[in-house]
Parts: structure tokens; C-alpha cells; sequence
């Protein structure tokens, strides 16, 4: 078992850091101060530099690498901030893969070029005023008509909604009930009757949209059919690296959280010496990184072992675990960082308050950490729990 990373994977590693420290600092604090999204000419140049596309396939653009290195790059740009890598999280790990994973050949090659390359975004809708957490309860449904499928709904928490071109939608699309009847559709935000609700005011998260999304009567072609009605397992399936992906998001908090606190406290002084000194602060940057370092572990392992596995996706296990995890040690990392900084950890021009804030949400985004907890029981004793019994 060899933790080093390869050659390629270093220089990947390498690259997607010296880009985002040199190019994206200002434009994070701008970002949480005026809360607006990545610019879509920044998003260009992501594409232009290979980070939108990095375990992609090349026939479509992309690098056609393996998800430690999608990964790899996903973590430098969130240690800057979750926002500036969102577009990177959205293409690497997030519903972009549902789509090339399920799509019809003529879906994936529409639609990845274009992620590829920065030119288009692609979200996904989950959520509803009635169905978070127990997803199976939908109420948007799709009628076949024609050649259409006719979408009525409301969706709640979407991340990148109005901002977003395309939409994974998880919708009935069949009157079976529950996870039978459920299948996604790809929904184009220019489709006659998608609407968006008012911008979110959340804890932290500035930077990344959220908003609730409107279905009325948008007429979506056959065509755009991602996974018909009983394949709600399939859409479960691939949500293994989205939770990775989400646990990185939590572990670049963490590891950029306990950098500055590291350089804060060896600048630092009080009774006339480096407050890195005193037995207390080393205790506290100790603990940070213990936790980060095997929150590291936790997701590099899942992402790992994914290229050995039949699917090429992570196990809901090891997924469950390293989000799980790194969700938890999260708050705790920041929190510390925050506090070994003192008054200049809880100011708003310092940074470390804007990462005690984002770190909240990756434990309640893509399935909370009680969720995962629930996850990995039934993975240990080999059967799911009925939730509803």
C-alpha cells in the first residue's frame, strides 16, 4: 500500500494550487462580500486550464483521469474557498456525472462538452417543501406526451439555481409509488415555465446560489431522459462521489483553516515570544491536524478503491464515512482556527469566521451526517433500514 501520490498526480496537485492562490484570493473575498457566483469568464478559464474536465472523458473534452485526481484538484481550490470551487465541484463530482453515467450517447456528448469547457453548468434539483431527507416522497411528476415529458413542481434548496444552465430534476415520472416511480430528466433553464424563487440568506455558502425552482407545465423532450421511472437506485449509485466530493469540500475548509492558523501563531506574539510557543496553541494546531490529516485518508481511500470497483464509483461505505467525517472534524478544525486567532479569527477581513460558517453547511448538503451515520450501520450489518416501519 503506497500513499505517494504519482508524478502526474503531484503536478496536477501542483498546478490546480499555484492557479488558485495566484488567481482566486481577491476573488473569493469579493465573492462572500457582494455574494455573487464565479463569473462565467473565470468559469472559461477553468475549462481553458483542463479543471472542469479532469476525470472526464477525453472524448468529450475532458482529461480522462481518475477520481483521486479530480479530487486532488477540487481540494486546493476549496482551501481558497467553497465557493471559488464550485464550478470545479459541480463538474468533477457533481450531477454532470449522473449525466455521463446515464445519459443517451447524444445527452453526453451535448452536454459534457460544454461543462467541459466552461461554458455551461449543470446542478442538480433533489429537494422539495416536502421531501428532503426522505427523498422518495416527490411530489413533481412528469407526464408522457408525445414526445415530451410535461414537468409540474417546486424544488427547494437547489445550489446553483438561476445561476446553473441545466438541472438534474429527481421526479416522478410514473404513478408507482415511492423509488419506483422516480427517474431524472435534464432541464434547461430557457424551457418555457422554469422559474426560480428569491436568492437564499444562509449562514455562509455567499457565493454559491440557492434558490427554490418552479416546474409549470415545461414541456421536456424524451430525448432528455437521464433514468426512467425505477431507477432511483441508479441515481443513489452515483451519488457515492458526490458525497466525496462534498467531504473534500469539508476538508479544504479544514486544511486551509489550519495553514493560516499555523502562520498566524508563529507571527504572532504575547509576552514577548511567538504564541506557537505556548503549550495550549500546540495543542489545539495538534488536534487540527490530526483531524484533517485523517479526513484526507478517509476520502483519498474512497476515491481509491473506486477504480477497482465494478461501477468505478466509491462505496456508499467509504463515501458515507470519509463525508461523514469530514463533515464532523470540519466545524471543530475551523472553530479552533478561529479561536487560536482570537479577535482576529472572529473579524470579518481575516477569513477564518467565513470558513467556522461554511463549515456548517457540508454536514446538512447531499444527505446529513446522522444520514451517513445510518449509511455505514447498514453497510456494517449488510441490510437497509425501513425508516418508515
Amino acid at each position: 500500500m503506497d500513499f505517494r501520490l504519482t508524478d502526474q498526480q503531484r503536478e496536477l496537485q501542483d498546478a490546480a494550487r499555484s492557479f488558485a492562490r495566484k488567481e482566486l484570493p481577491d476573488l473569493a473575498r469579493e465573492m462572500e462580500a457582494k455574494d455573487f457566483p464565479v463569473p462565467a469568464d473565470m468559469v472559461r478559464r477553468y475549462g481553458e486550464l483542463g479543471f472542469l474536465g479532469v476525470n472526464l472523458p477525453g472524448e468529450y473534452g475532458g482529461l480522462g483521469l481518475g477520481h483521486l485526481e479530480a479530487l486532488l484538484v477540487l481540494e486546493q481550490f476549496a482551501m481558497v474557498s467553497n465557493a471559488v470551487a464550485f464550478p470545479v465541484f459541480e463538474a468533477l463530482v457533481g450531477p454532470v456525472r449522473t449525466v455521463e453515467r446515464f445519459g443517451s450517447d447524444e445527452l453526453r456528448a451535448r452536454i459534457i462538452p460544454q461543462v467541459v469547457k466552461g461554458e455551461a453548468t449543470v446542478a442538480v434539483s433533489m429537494s422539495e417543501p416536502e421531501a428532503g431527507t426522505a427523498l422518495t416522497d416527490l411530489a413533481t411528476q412528469a407526464v408522457e406526451d408525445g414526445d415530451d415529458y410535461v414537468l409540474d413542481g417546486t424544488k427547494r434548496w437547489t445550489s446553483g439555481a438561476g445561476h446553473a444552465r441545466y438541472y438534474v430534476v429527481y421526479t416522478k415520472l410514473s404513478d408507482d409509488a415511492g423509488a419506483k416511480g422516480i427517474g431524472a430528466l435534464l432541464v434547461d433553464k430557457e424551457m418555457d415555465g422554469v422559474g426560480f424563487g428569491q436568492r437564499e440568506e444562509l449562514m455562509g455558502f455567499r457565493g454559491i446560489e440557492t434558490r427554490d425552482i418552479t416546474f409549470d407545465a415545461v414541456r421536456v423532450p424524451k430525448a432528455n431522459v437521464i433514468v426512467g421511472a425505477g431507477g432511483f437506485g441508479k441515481l443513489m449509485s452515483a451519488f457515492g462521489l458526490e458525497r466525496c466530493g462534498n467531504a473534500i469540500q469539508s476538508l479544504g475548509l479544514a486544511a486551509g483553516a489550519l495553514e493560516q492558523a499555523s502562520e498566524y501563531v508563529q507571527e504572532r506574539k504575547a509576552f514577548g515570544k511567538p504564541i506557537v510557543d505556548f503549550q495550549a496553541v500546540q495543542l489545539r494546531l495538534a488536534e487540527m491536524a490530526m483531524q484533517t490529516e485523517a479526513a484526507r485518508l478517509l476520502i483519498y481511500r474512497a476515491a481509491a478503491n473506486a477504480a477497482h470497483a465494478e461501477d468505478g464509483l466509491p462505496s456508499i461505505y467509504e463515501s458515507s464515512t470519509a463525508k461523514c467525517f469530514a463533515n464532523e472534524i470540519v466545524r471543530s478544525v475551523t472553530a479552533n482556527g478561529m479561536q487560536v486567532m482570537g479577535g482576529y479569527g472572529y473579524h470579518k477581513d481575516y477569513g477564518m469566521e467565513q470558513r467556522v460558517r461554511d463549515a456548517f453547511a457540508w454536514g446538512i448538503a447531499g444527505g446529513t451526517t446522522d444520514v451517513q451515520k445510518t449509511n455505514i450501520a447498514a453497510a456494517i450489518v449488510g441490510r437497509r433500514f425501513d425508516q418508515r416501519r
